[in-house]
């Protein structure tokens, strides 16, 4: 693959990952719902439940200001600005973390039986894919050809 191929990929693969962090997003809100937190989380003790709160909106911080800076820094990622490849280096880690633990630390049987489960942690998971993958070849690209 060319040099000026592989930019144009990697323009509208960011574009992809930085709008599709916000769909995440959209799984992400609902999974207090679909998961039933209200009847899981009463069964914790108060503090157990606050903290599990502030640990989830943390994470919800986090996927907003991955997408946010991806839109925003889109040139500067492409460009192969030292600090926006940092920023690319985290979020790659991030989501390659989340992939690691989905395979090694969740099992099957943990996860909740139906069909629209099925079907949701098969398309979150390929998106998180989609996002490892998107950001790790943009940092090793800047490392190695630039």
């Amino acid at each position: 693959m060319n040099r000026a191929l592989f930019e144009r990929l990697m323009d509208l693969a960011l574009w992809c990952a930085g709008a599709g962090h916000f769909v995440a997003l959209c799984a992400s809100f609902q999974v207090p719902f679909r998961l039933k937190w209200k009847q899981d989380l009463a069964q914790l003790m108060p503090f157990n439940r606050k903290l599990l709160w502030v640990q989830s909106s943390f994470t919800v911080l986090n996927i907003i200001a991955f997408g946010s800076m991806t839109l925003a820094l889109h040139s500067e990622m492409i460009r192969g600005d030292r600090a926006a490849i940092g920023i690319a280096g985290w979020i790659a880690c991030f989501w390659s973390a989340r992939i690691l633990v989905d395979i090694f630390y969740f099992e099957h049987k943990d996860w909740p039986q139906g069909r629209i489960f099925v079907v949701g942690h098969t398309l979150l998971t390929s998106l998180f894919v989609f996002f490892a993958a998107t950001y790790w070849s943009l940092v090793i690209s800047r490392m190695f050809f630039s």
